[in-house]
C-alpha cells in the first residue's frame, strides 16, 4: 500500500525530497505561496529555488496545510529553523496519532538551542521522530545525479518502511538510530562551511581549506559526542560527508556566504541578496552558546561568530584560526 506523505516547505530541499518520494508514494507538497503551488502543479518546476530543475509530474502541491497533514501517513518537514516551531504548532491539531514526523532541516533553534527533533517531541509527543541528513545538494539531486543520505530514528522498527519511502535508484538511504549525531552533524557543519568559504573568498588556497575542514570536523565531533551523538556518525555521511560537500560546493549557501564575507562584504548585504536561508548564519550563535555550556573548545566556530556578530573581518577570523595553539592531533582540544 502506498503511503500518503505530506512534505512541508516549498524551498529547494523540500521540493527535491517531495519529488523523490512521489516516484513510489502519494506525495503532496505544502507551500505558503499560491504562485509556487500553481507553478509546481502546472509546469512541474520551482524556478526560484531550483532553476532549470524538473519535478516529477506525480507530485502535487497544495496551500491547504491542515488538510494535507490530516490525510497523511507520514509528515516530512523542510521548514527553516526560525519558522519550524510555528509550523509544528499549526499542525498539532490535525496530524493523526502515531504518524511519524521526519525533519529535513539542518539548523538549531535560537533561544532554546533545540534541535528540530526536540521541537517535534515537545509539541507532538508520542509521534515517532526522524531526521534525514547527509551530503545532499538539492540542485544536483533534482538533476538526477547520484547521492546518499542517512535516515535516523530512535525507533529502529520503523526504519525499513520509511527508508523505502525516501530511497530511489539514484538516492541511496542508509539508516541509523543516532538521531542526535545525525542532526548535530547537519547543523554544525554549516558554521564550518562559512569558515571554508571565507578562506576561498580570500584565495587562501586548498591547503587552508583542507585544514579548516578537518579541524572543523574535530570541533563538531567534540561537541556532538558530548551532547550524546556517536563518534562514528560524525565520520559518516551525516558528518564528514555533509561537511565536505557543504565546504566545497559552489551550490552550498553557507559556503557562498563565507565567500562573500571573505571578499569583505557585510553580512547584512549578503543576506539581503539571498532568496534562500543559510542556516549557518542563524546557528552560529547557538553553536557558540553550546560550546560554552559544554566547555568545548571550538576556535573555528568562535571565529565565524566574531565575523557574523562582533564586527570582525574575515581576514581577522582566518588569522585567529591559524594562530590557535596546536598540540597533538589526537588531543580532545
Amino acid at each position: 500500500m502506498k503511503l500518503k506523505v505530506a512534505v512541508l516547505g516549498g524551498g529547494s530541499w523540500g521540493c527535491t525530497v517531495a519529488s523523490l518520494i512521489s516516484s513510489h508514494s502519494h506525495a503532496t507538497l505544502w507551500a505558503r505561496k499560491s504562485s509556487t503551488v500553481d507553478e509546481i502543479n502546472t509546469s512541474h518546476t520551482n524556478e526560484k529555488y531550483l532553476p532549470g530543475g524538473q519535478l516529477r509530474k506525480k507530485l502535487i502541491a497544495s496551500s491547504q496545510l491542515n488538510e494535507i497533514v490530516g490525510e497523511s501517513d507520514l509528515v516530512v518537514v523542510g521548514i527553516p529553523s526560525h519558522g519550524f516551531r510555528q509550523i509544528i504548532e499549526q499542525i498539532k491539531g490535525d496530524i493523526r496519532p502515531w504518524v511519524p514526523v521526519v525533519s529535513l532541516t539542518k539548523g538549531l533553534e535560537p533561544k532554546t538551542n533545540f534541535r528540530m527533533s526536540q521541537i517535534i517531541e515537545e509539541i507532538l509527543p508520542n509521534h515517532p521522530v526522524g531526521v534525514l541528513s547527509g551530503p545532499n545538494l538539492a540542485r544536483e539531486i533534482i538533476a538526477g545525479q547520484a547521492a546518499a543520505t542517512v535516515l535516523a530514528m530512535s525507533q529502529e522498527s520503523a526504519l525499513p518502511q520509511l527508508q523505502n519511502v525516501f530511497q530511489s535508484a539514484m538516492f541511496r538511504v542508509y539508516t541509523s538510530t543516532d538521531v542526535v549525531g545525525c542532526e548535530l552533524g547537519g547543523a554544525l557543519k554549516n558554521v564550518v562551511a562559512i569558515a571554508a568559504g571565507m578562506g576561498d573568498g580570500m584565495s587562501a588556497g586548498d591547503n587552508t581549506k583542507a585544514g579548516v575542514i578537518t579541524r572543523g570536523l574535530a570541533e563538531l565531533t567534540r561537541l556532538g559526542v558530548v551532547m550524546g551523538g556517536r563518534p562514528e556518525t560524525f565520520a559518516g555521511l551525516a558528518g564528514m560527508g555533509d561537511l565536505i560537500a557543504t565546504c566545497s560546493s559552489a551550490l552550498s549557501r553557507n559556503h557562498a556566504v563565507g565567500v562573500e564575507l571573505g571578499k569583505g562584504r557585510a553580512i547584512e548585504n549578503i543576506i539581503d541578496e539571498m532568496n534562500m536561508v543559510a542556516e549557518g548564519v542563524k546557528s552560529c550563535r547557538v553553536v557558540v552558546d553550546l560550546a560554552e555550556q559544554y566547555e568545548i573548545d571550538m576556535p573555528i566556530a568562535r571565529a565565524v561568530y566574531g565575523v557574523l556578530h562582533e564586527g570582525k573581518t574575515a581576514k581577522q577570523a582566518l588569522r585567529t584560526i591559524l594562530r590557535t595553539d596546536s598540540g597533538s592531533e589526537a588531543d580532545p582540544g
